[in-house]
Order: structure tokens, then C-alpha cells, then sequence
């Protein structure tokens, strides 16, 4: 069955990624054919009221990293947001801007139908908490709450899907949405690398900045001939988990080619930060990033082969069979 991206649209770099025999949404981390939290622009109504309930019980799975079972909704729901935090965590708190990683549950107040959920793929999500980011009942209800908490809510149409629903998830223009979910990680579009510094002693290899003020490192390319094989290599070495050859990733990355030093791609260019799956990208990407450690930053050097080779994105600015240099920071494991 294809799978459909998890975000609105693939963010403009991320086309240049993505490698290009793949189906749709491999450049970002997928969802099943259903309705994810982002698949709704802003619905620019009002700000909601925030209540207390009504709520579903959760009747199974009632722990922070467990697969929720919730009950059906009991008579009317609110129209407003209703809101409550099941489990209150000590960790950052999400502001608007932020990226998420969360991993959540989402079903129909009437029926209890879950339209989607997270805890089947294995992998959480990552969105931006902002307009036309992510639903607005999911911007309202978690911008203020903080890592480490499971936060249960209501969402009614106005800000959830609106009027039009969202059939491709089974979801009617009347239907109020329970969403169950877990923060994972709250990430500002600033963020950067944790780790130790690594000597960059090799003179044949272009010197990446260790700069983790949010800002994008430098990257200088000597004046020698681009290697013919792949170079990986640590710039700062976190100590988090390290990234299997199908892990969904949280970055940020700037992309610079080889022949001239010019950016060709940047992350930190358009204030963003983005996700996605190494089953989805270039060779040269998933090979140079498999075994890297979270919080982390890495040198990648792609030869054409594991790059474009000949057949480059249209308007990427990449030339054919050009030599890619990227500094990635690795943010999170989905």
C-alpha cells in the first residue's frame, strides 16, 4: 500500500534529497493511508477556550510510551478544546514555532475509530507547531506543555479539518477528534548539535565549524580533487542513539557544492528544521549517516554515484555528475 507524507508538503530542500526512484513521501518520515495531524492547514478561526472535559477514559495502555486504547466518547463533546495532561513530564516546554516529536493516537469522538496512530509504525512524529504546520487543535493544546508528558484532547471540527473533514482519513466535517498524545522532544528551529569536538586533521577533506549557536557552520573546501568515495565523518560527536540504515531522522543540514563552495541547499537558509526517512533518500545520504549517533554533527561527502550522477533535480542548482558536501545535525531518532 503507498504511503502518504506525514507532512503538508516536502519542504523545499527535501526535494533535493529525496532519491528519486522512490514513491511518494520517502523523503520524510511516512504514515499509513490516514489522517496525520498535519494533513489540515490553519483554520484561521478564533483562538478556543481551553476546558477541562469532557474526555474518553483511556482504558488500556495508560502509560507514557504505551499504545492507548480509549474509550468512546460519552455524550456531546465540547465545542471548545478540551484538554488535559494525563501524565505531566519535567522536560522542556513546547513553544509555538517548535518542532515536535511526539508520538500520539488520534480517533472519532462518536465511533472510537482510530483514524491514525503512531505507536503501530515505530516511529514517532515530527511537526512544526506553527500555522498551516500542524492542525490548530494541536497548536492550542500543547504549545506550553512540557517533554515527558501525556496530554489528552478534544478537537472539534473548527479546529481540527472544518467543514469539508478529511475523507481520505474516514473523518466527516461534523466529527470532533480525541487525540492521546506522548512528548517525546520539543526541538526550536535553532537548534544544533550536543556533543564533543573531533579533530578535522585530514587536509584533502573540506573543515566544517563547530559553531551550535543555531546558526549554519562554515564549510571550506580545500583546493584539491573531490574524493571518488563516499566520506562520513564525525564534526561533533553526540552520545545519543545511533541511526539504523530505516530510521526516520530529525535535521538540521546545509548543502554546498564541492567544484565551487556554493549552498545549494540550507536547512538553517529557510528557518526550518526537517524529517525523514534514510529509505527515502540518496545513497550517499542513507550510507553516511547509518551508524551516526543522535546529537551529533557529521561531514558527508557524496560522489556523484551516491548523489545525482547525471540526472540532478530541476533547479536544484546542482549540476550533472557534481561532487555534494553536507554538514547534517543529527537532532533525533524518530
Amino acid at each position: 500500500m503507498r504511503r502518504r507524507s506525514l507532512l503538508i508538503a516536502v519542504p523545499a530542500g527535501m526535494a533535493t534529497l529525496a532519491a528519486c526512484n522512490e514513491d511518494d513521501g520517502a523523503s520524510s518520515a511516512e504514515s499509513g493511508d490516514s489522517a496525520s495531524p498535519s494533513a489540515s492547514a490553519t483554520s484561521g478561526a478564533p483562538a478556543p477556550k481551553i476546558v477541562d472535559g469532557p474526555l474518553p477514559a483511556i482504558t488500556a495502555g495508560a502509560k507514557f510510551g504505551e499504545k492507548p486504547t480509549v474509550a468512546k466518547g460519552s455524550g456531546d463533546p465540547s465545542g471548545q478544546l478540551a484538554v488535559k495532561t494525563l501524565i505531566a513530564g519535567n522536560g522542556r516546554t513546547a513553544a509555538e514555532g517548535d518542532f515536535l516529536v511526539a508520538n500520539y493516537l488520534g480517533q472519532i469522538w462518536d465511533t472510537a475509530k482510530v483514524f491514525d496512530n503512531s505507536f503501530d509504525r515505530g516511529a514517532a512524529l515530527a511537526i512544526q507547531l506553527a500555522q498551516a504546520g500542524v492542525i490548530d487543535g494541536w497548536r492550542y493544546a500543547l504549545v506550553g506543555r512540557k517533554v515527558g508528558s501525556r496530554v489528552e484532547f478534544s478537537v472539534p471540527p473548527t479546529w481540527g479539518y472544518g467543514k469539508a473533514g478529511y475523507a481520505e482519513g474516514g473523518i466527516k466535517g461534523t466529527d470532533t477528534l480525541v487525540f492521546v498524545v506522548d512528548m517525546k522532544g520539543v526541538y526550536p528551529v535553532t537548534s544544533s548539535a550536543k556533543g564533543t569536538d573531533v579533530a578535522q586533521d585530514d587536509v584533502d577533506l573540506p573543515k566544517v565549524g563547530t559553531n551550535t549557536d543555531g546558526k549554519a557552520p562554515s564549510v571550506e573546501i580545500p583546493k584539491k580533487d573531490a574524493p571518488n568515495k563516499l566520506v562520513s565523518a564525525y564534526v561533533i560527536e553526540g552520545d545519543g542513539e545511533e541511526a539504523a540504515a530505516d530510521s526516520s531522522l530529525l535535521v538540521q543540514y546545509k548543502g554546498v557544492l564541492w567544484d565551487s563552495g556554493k549552498e545549494f541547499d540550507s536547512t538553517y537558509a529557510r528557518k526550518t528544521l526537517t524529517s525523514f526517512s534514510l529509505d527515502g533518500v540518496v545513497k550517499g545520504w542513507k550510507q553516511g549517516l547509518t551508524g551516526k549517533k543522535v546529537g551529533s554533527r557529521v561531514l558527508i561527502v557524496i560522489p556523484p554515484a551516491l548523489g545525482y550522477g547525471d540526472n540532478p533535480p530541476s533547479g536544484s542548482g546542482i549540476e550533472k555528475d557534481s561532487t555534494l558536501v553536507f554538514t547534517v545535525d543529527i537532532l533525533a531518532k524518530l
